[in-house]
């Protein structure tokens, strides 16, 4: 009963920080991140009772657009597809916060506790797995809406996903040769000297992996599955309303999981630089030293969104060719090149 217990509170945790939290403020986010850069005021307009709150009303009022806007499917779709895709582009987004750690192992009251919701010793593999899933919904949203440029988006968008798919794994595997499991919370707990940081055992890996997963996501440099000038507005051309809102909600999710992963794989997952938990526990106790390990966590998971937000008002739109190029003859040499550099260096030390 206390195991079920603490998986459902850390189940409602999970959904509550990235659906109650992350994903209606990244929509906020997004909008004035950029108005910063560009010199602008951003987000401003919402209001209740005279209150905008720095334009945070913005995520409710699109929230009741969409709910209230017309659920139009287009004349000739396939209606049962048309609706899955979006659902199908969420839920990988959601899912893989299931194995990413959170925190370490804490006794509260009595009960062992471990901040992850399934501790999987193929937890990597099972990122990947679920991950690939994102691929069919953006590709069935383009064939069943027929639309020559809904499907010429989805066209692009299996080639492109499928391409990194590839990168991205490749660059995980020096990850694991180094940490020697594909258990996160294994990888997590060997980062707990800073020196021992993935980002410095795998410095070549953190960036090629970062480039990979901002591409599966289709988020600039890489949109160009929805590239506005070229083919419309892409696979979701023809959806409106709440399904449009998931599609647009699973790519913030998205980042959110990268900006996780990065965390546990490359930068001390839950550890705070220099203090080791021994003395955390020792000092403050269980509780607080486990408070003090989310927040590290979601600290540094924020940064990361914020720097991926950086990267995507910033760096202009590749073509499609380049993005191909990227991929095939740039990323994957080199996280080759990655994997025998890695494995010779552990065998010269033994």
């Amino acid at each position: 009963m206390e195991f079920l217990l603490v998986t459902i509170a850390k189940v409602l945790f999970i959904f509550g920080v990235t659906l109650g939290a992350f994903g209606p403020i990244l929509t906020w986010v997004e909008r004035k991140q950029s108005a910063v850069m560009q010199d602008r005021i951003g987000a401003n307009r919402a209001e209740i009772l005279g209150f905008t709150i720095w334009g945070l009303l913005h995520p409710l009022a699109d929230a009741v657009k969409m709910i209230t806007k017309e659920d139009f499917v287009p004349e000739g779709a396939n209606r049962f597809l048309h609706w899955i895709a979006p659902v199908l582009c969420a839920i990988p987004a959601l899912l893989t916060f299931a194995v990413i750690p959170f925190g370490g192992h804490y006794e509260i009251f009595g009960v062992k506790v471990n901040l992850v919701i399934a501790d999987l010793d193929v937890g990597l593999l099972f990122i990947f797995a679920v991950s690939s899933l994102a691929t069919y919904g953006p590709v069935i949203a383009g064939w069943a809406s027929n639309n020559n440029w809904a499907l010429l988006g989805a066209l692009r968008t299996g080639a492109q996903m499928i391409s990194y798919e590839v990168c991205m794994g490749l660059t995980i595997i020096g990850v694991f040769m180094v940490y020697e499991s594909l258990r996160l919370t294994d990888i997590g707990a060997a980062q707990e000297n800073f020196l021992h940081w993935g980002i410095f055992l795998q410095p070549l890996g953190f960036f090629m992996f970062l480039a990979a997963a901002i591409a599966e996501n289709k988020r600039a440099p890489f949109d160009l599955p929805e590239g506005e000038s070229e083919i419309v507005a892409g696979y979701f051309m023809e959806y409106s309303g709440m399904k449009f809102g998931l599609f647009y909600m699973a790519e913030f999710l998205e980042i959110v999981t990268i900006a996780a992963l990065v965390t546990t794989l490359f930068f001390g997952a839950w550890h705070v630089p220099f203090v080791s938990t021994e003395t955390l526990i020792s000092t403050f106790g269980d509780l607080p030293t486990m408070l003090i390990h989310v927040g590290t966590f979601f600290t540094k998971v924020i940064f990361f969104i914020w720097f991926q937000m950086i990267i995507r008002w910033t760096v202009p739109r590749f073509r499609y060719d380049q993005i191909m190029h990227l991929g095939w003859k740039i990323l994957l040499p080199l996280s080759l090149v990655n994997i025998l550099v890695t494995g010779l260096v552990l065998l010269m030390l033994g």
